[in-house]
């Protein structure tokens, strides 16, 4: 088995054996074959006048069909909404709704500006997923390095006031709250991660997490590893 139809697999086996999740009325076959449209939109302008633009993977039959939010990866200060295309293609071409997006990078505006954009996306797709034969009650979130830093968080702080501060005006109503998460190779002690890159050396990655976390305390307050060491409750 290849790496993608291994994390493709895997993301499937990821929602179908969580107690409570669904994949909606018509479930996931990962042997399926659809052919796909894909588009692209807009779904939020920055407050520097960056367009934020969404990648619609859609899968093309009855459907409606499961929904995944891509949360590109790049050391949150590169890459974009075409970073996993190989993967988005194969997850959707198997009857999955996937839809990835743009984030602000590090450059633009530190922790937790990312994770707001994430937020809103996941708030937009659930607004958004029946326009293109979406379930959007089956939505879960698939992220790669930095991305799966952010799908963590998105996941373990769904009520968090800084994370969810750009309001969705279409559906106020709307939460972050999400079936599951699937992630490769994910960020989940960026602390820790530092160190490494200190001991290589690894100049890039010592400046990405530096660019990133600021103040630089934040690097523990936003570290998904340290949440579970410290007890948060997780809401």
């Amino acid at each position: 088995m290849d790496k993608r139809t291994f994390l493709k697999t895997m993301t499937a086996i990821s929602a179908a054996g969580i107690p409570g999740v669904s994949l909606g009325k018509n479930g996931y076959d990962p042997s399926a074959r659809f052919d796909l449209k894909v588009s692209e939109v807009e779904y939020r302008r920055t407050t520097r006048g960056r367009s934020l633009l969404a990648r619609i993977y859609q899968p093309q039959g009855k459907g409606p069909f499961p929904v995944v939010l891509d949360l590109h990866g790049g050391a949150w200060q590169r890459k974009d909404r075409k970073a996993e295309e190989p993967m988005d293609r194969a997850i959707a071409s198997s009857g999955v709704l996937v839809v990835a997006i743009d984030m602000t990078l590090s450059g633009e505006a530190p922790y937790p500006a990312c994770i707001q954009d994430a937020s809103y996306g996941v708030r937009w797709l659930k607004s958004r997923a029946t326009e293109w034969n979406g379930d959007a009650s089956t939505l879960g979130l698939y992220g790669s390095s930095s991305g799966g830093h952010v799908a963590e968080l998105l996941a373990m702080r769904p009520n968090d006031k800084r994370y969810n501060s750009i309001p969705l005006e279409a559906a106020p109503n709307l939460d972050i709250s999400v079936a599951y998460v699937a992630t490769r190779s994910p960020i989940s002690n960026p602390f820790t991660r530092w160190q490494q890159a200190e001991r290589k050396p690894n100049p890039n990655l010592v400046k990405a997490s530096k660019t990133f976390f600021q103040p630089w305390e934040s690097i523990h307050e936003g570290s998904p590893q340290e949440i579970l060491d410290r007890r948060e409750a997780v809401t």
